[in-house]
């Protein structure tokens, strides 16, 4: 079992920035794919970013390329999410995610089915 705890949302206004944090406890998430989601109200979830167990392969969505970075600190067993550039739609609640590096299923980074641990989330607001 992966436990997964986010911290880091807040309010802030559009143009800030925000780093979203999530610390895995259990079993070692060194060997896991992580990722990022978020959830508007009203809306289904959605992908945000992800990155590989080594830390050499990350995926983002259209919507916050160039704005987000997503970045992983496996001796502290980390998952970061840097966001700059804030806008008001980015406004959601942030989840992290968890799946084995040894994953070989049919989804894709960015399904959440691919995900089995999902952490509780941390709101971000983003005010224009």
């Amino acid at each position: 079992q992966v436990r997964l705890v986010e911290s880091g949302g807040g309010l802030v206004q559009a143009g800030g920035s925000l780093r979203l944090s999530c610390v895995a406890s259990g079993r070692p998430v060194g060997s896991y794919d992580m990722g990022w989601f978020r959830q508007a109200p009203g809306k289904e979830r959605e992908f945000v970013a992800a990155i590989s167990w080594s830390g050499d392969r990350r995926y983002y969505a259209d919507s916050v390329k160039g704005r987000f970075t997503i970045s992983r600190d496996n001796t502290k067993i980390m998952v970061y999410l840097q966001m700059n550039s804030l806008k008001p739609e980015d406004t959601a609640v942030y989840y992290c995610a968890a799946v084995s590096g040894y994953y070989s299923g049919s989804y894709a980074y960015d399904s959440p089915k691919r995900y089995v641990y999902w952490g509780q989330g941390t709101q971000v607001t983003v005010s224009s």
